[in-house]
Formats: C-alpha cells, structure tokens, sequence
C-alpha cells in the first residue's frame, strides 16, 4: 500500500532535480556569453589602438581578427572532440580559463604578445561556442529558435558593452583594471562550470536519439548550411571589427564616437535578439532570416555610401539589427534537421564558422590596402548577405519551416 506512493515521489523527484540541474547550467552559460560576447568583440575598439602604438597597415591590421578565428577554428576541432568523449564540461572550463587569460595579455606591449593574447580569445571562443549553442538547443526543445536568440543576446549585451567600457577605460587610463576584471570573471565561470551538474545531456541526447528522426539529411542541405555558418560569421565579424576604424576615417581622427561604433551594430544586434523570440510567434524562421539578411545588405550599402560619422553609425546600427536573429536560426536548423547527428555535424559546421570569422575581416582589410578604400573592402559583408538570401531561398523551396 505505501510501497506505490514512495515509489512515485522517487520518480519524480529525478525529473525535478534533472531540472534543477539543467537551470543552474543554463544560467552559467547565458552568463558566459556575456563575456564571451565581450572577449570575441575586444578586437574592435582595440583596433585602432593598435594601428596607432604598432603603426600598421589595413592588411597588417586584418591579421587581428584573422588570427582570433583561426585559433577559434582550432577551438571548434577540439572542442568537437571533446564533446564526443566527455561531454560538454572540459571544453567549456578550458575554454572560459583561455578567455581570461587573453583578455588579462590584451593590453600588451608588444604586436606579438598581442596576436598570441587575440590567440587565446579566439582559442576559448571556439572551445565555449559549439557546447553552448547545442547545450541549449537541447534544453529548448521545439521552442530552440527562440530559446537561442535569448542566448544570442546573452552574447550581444556583452558585445554591446565592449566598445563603451574600453572607451571609458582608455580615457581614464584604466584597461589594465578593466582587463584584469574581465579575466577574474573568466576564472570564476570556469571554476562554475568545473563543478556543474551536466546530468541533462545524456536525457535529453537519449530522448533525441529514440524519438527525433532528421528532418533533412540531404548532402546539398548539408552543404548550404556549411556555406551559410561560413558566410555569416564573416560578414558579422567583418563589420564588428572594421567598424571602429572606418568611423575614425570618416572622423579623421580616433574620437569617443569612432570608439563606440561597434557599440551600435552590437546594440542592433542584442536589440534585434531580444524581439525575435517575439516575431518568431508570428512569423516562421524562414521569411525572418531572408527579411534580416535583406536588412543587412541594405545597412552595409548605407555604410558604404555614407558621408558622415551619423550616417556611418546609421548604417552600423541597421546591419547589427539584421544580423541578430539569423545564426541563432541557422544554429535552430541545424539542431532540428539533423537530431542526434547535430553534435557530429556541428563540429564542422562551428569550425567553418570559425574560418570564416577569420577569413571576412582579412578580406576586408585586403580588399582595402589593394583599393586604397575601405569603402571596397565592405563590399565582402555585402556579397555575403546577398548570397546568403539566394541559399537560404533555395533551401525553403526543400524544406517546410
């Protein structure tokens, strides 16, 4: 007679603490794309404080960003490795450990001890990301679109404050106490993560495993998909980064306001992040990214065309409001199309991110030295945009959103 009673609170009792357990995760990890957001965006409004202190040119200066996403390349090998041997803990607490140490080495006193401080962001960046993003794709079930956006804009709130706090710091002769800051929050989400209860995975990657089957499977899906993580992430961290510098051309002259630009293509993006959960229950994920890629060309060309810092920032700001809602959906569909493949596949997919993120800011920066004009070199988040709009209006034609 009480044998039946015991017997279910026990069994309920394991969902309420796997719960218990996955929120705690949750909140950590939403905590840590806040400063993941910070460590992948320093570079910006860092800049043209190194072109000034090193004297470097456009293609000299690309190697910034370029050598941060080969390293987060590296990150996303390993970090997919990982995965498949331990779970989500060890790239995570390593990749956290690598962000503070890079941002603690940023302000450096020399161009090499700077390119291996970029180096370890990156590094943690691509060790952080891929867990992250599929971590929560997993725990948001048929709501993941949404659930990664809010993420996402975990993300750009840090991006976000990046410019304005370095901006202040350097103004008040205070990077080095700002940095340090940054790189102790790293050590405490790492010692977090260390002891976290990751007891979720293995629930949900089974509830996945027997009861999900891929949408699509498709080699060309595939590959779309693989073009699109590449293309995206260049064209963000194309505009991310040079955005400070153009401003400054524009301008003339390194201001408070060249600082800040990156500060408004990230403010669009977090802004833009924030709503999507909310368009979203009106409007299906594809017609939303073709809309947001739409709105990113159009803001790009603004730029591109622009006169004045006003306008530039005008530009900046509509480019970072179309970029917020497209990789967390691309992330969505990859979750979704391939169920219980999408750890496996997704370790390519993030380090083709990755390559990309490296390979748009160097183009940029090449396009530039070898046109005499940045103004050409922003043409390669444009292409971007546009040839994702005609992937991306391919593969409605082969899938039901």
């Amino acid at each position: 007679m009480f044998r039946t009673p015991m017997s279910m609170t026990t069994t309920m009792a394991i969902p309420e603490r796997t719960r218990s357990g996955r929120t705690g995760v949750l909140a950590v990890l939403f905590a840590g794309f806040v400063l993941s957001g910070i460590a992948t965006t320093s570079v910006g409004p860092m800049l043209p404080v190194f072109i000034g202190r090193w004297r470097l040119d456009d293609g000299k200066a690309g190697l910034f960003p370029s050598i941060q996403f080969l390293a987060a390349l590296v990150g996303t090998g390993v970090a997919g490795a990982w995965m498949a041997w331990r779970g989500y803990r060890p790239a995570l607490v390593a990749g956290y450990a690598l962000m503070g140490f890079g941002l603690a080495s940023l302000n450096a006193s020399t161009h090499v001890n700077a390119l291996a401080a970029v180096a370890a962001l990156g590094l943690g960046y691509g060790l952080t990301t891929p867990g992250t993003n599929l971590y929560v794709a997993e725990a948001g079930g048929a709501r993941r679109a949404s659930l990664l956006n809010l993420l996402n804009f975990a993300w750009g709130a840090g991006a976000m404050a990046c410019s304005p706090l370095i901006a202040l710091a350097l103004r008040n002769n205070r990077l080095p106490g700002l940095l340090i800051g940054y790189a102790v929050f790293g050590g405490l989400l790492a010692l977090a993560l260390l002891f976290a209860r990751f007891g979720a995975e293995k629930h949900e990657k089974a509830i996945e495993t027997a009861g999900a089957a891929p949408v699509l499977v498709g080699r060309g899906v595939t590959f779309a998909l693989a073009a699109l993580f590449f293309m995206y992430v260049g064209m963000e961290t194309s505009i991310g980064v040079w955005s400070a510098e153009y401003s400054r051309r524009i301008a003339h002259g390194i201001t408070s306001m060249t600082t800040l630009a990156p500060m408004f293509f990230y403010a669009g993006l977090t802004a833009g992040r924030g709503l999507a959960p909310l368009v979203l229950l009106s409007l299906s994920e594809g017609p939303l990214v073709v809309g947001a890629l739409s709105l990113v060309a159009i803001g790009t060309t603004v730029l591109i065309f622009s006169a004045t810092l006003k306008v530039a920032i005008a530009g900046v700001f509509l480019a970072g409001l179309g970029c917020a809602s497209i990789y967390p959906i691309y992330i969505a569909w990859l979750s979704k199309w391939f169920g219980a493949r999408a750890k496996r596949v997704g370790g390519y997919l993030f380090a083709l991110a990755s390559l990309g993120g490296s390979a748009g800011p160097w183009l940029v920066g090449i396009f530039s030295q070898y046109s005499g004009s940045l103004r050409v070199g922003f043409l390669v988040p444009l292409l971007s945009a546009l040839f994702m709009i005609c992937i991306v209006v391919s593969l409605r034609r082969q899938a039901s959103q």
